[in-house]
């Protein structure tokens, strides 16, 4: 009998589009992906992000990971004022509230659009490794965006089991990433201006 937290992979699923929130939440997931025969697409879309300078270190630590590896990695657009639009109203939501899963929503639905304009089936998400998230939250959102997107299908899995987390930690320092303090909208800001980062590694 399978233990509830094995990953299982999706018949079919040798080439995915992965949606990565950032790199530190993807080298785990990336690592076991490659390691079982599917090879992933990253999607870098997250408009959320505030303000442009996070955005831009986040962007290109992901951009780092998938090229030491040999992945195609895709630039989404950053469109901070359309992402706000499409939370308006919920601004003071709390974190884990309707605001999150909002924002999920918008972000799979463009990862779901991505994956059928390049022709794949599958798409997943890195969202799903943080323990800061609601892996409920982001699940459902995943199901809905597939579900408006005919020809996709969302690998929802609960990416921080099997080892995956500690991994991920492990992988971090490994590759000396940039480790955000929050998790990226300026509604999830510290109240308290986080310490400068650490200097990155020259690509």
């Amino acid at each position: 009998m399978k233990k509830k937290y094995e990953i299982e992979i999706p018949e079919g699923a040798d080439r995915v589009l992965l949606h990565a929130c950032c790199a530190p939440c993807s080298t785990a997931i990336v690592e076991w992906m490659m390691a079982h025969g599917v090879r992933p697409t990253i999607y870098y879309y997250n408009p959320n992000i505030y303000p442009l300078e996070e955005y831009t270190i986040r962007k290109n630590e992901s951009k780092r990971h998938a090229k030491s590896l040999g992945l195609d990695w895709i630039d989404g657009d950053y469109d901070h004022d359309e992402w706000r639009r499409g939370v308006c109203g919920l601004e003071n939501e709390p974190e884990r509230g309707r605001r999150c899963s909002r924002c999920f929503y918008l972000r799979l639905l463009a990862s779901a659009k991505m994956t059928a304009q390049l022709g794949l089936r599958y798409f997943a998400t890195t969202l799903a490794s943080s323990r800061w998230k609601s892996i409920e939250q982001v699940n459902a959102a995943g199901l809905q965006a597939a579900a408006e997107v005919p020809g996709t299908t969302f690998w929802a899995q609960n990416w921080r089991k099997g080892g995956l987390q500690d991994r991920r930690n492990a992988l971090l320092k490994e590759y000396n990433f940039y480790n955000q303090l929050y998790c990226g909208c300026e509604f999830s800001m510290p109240k308290e201006k986080p310490a400068e980062p650490s200097p990155l590694p020259q690509s």
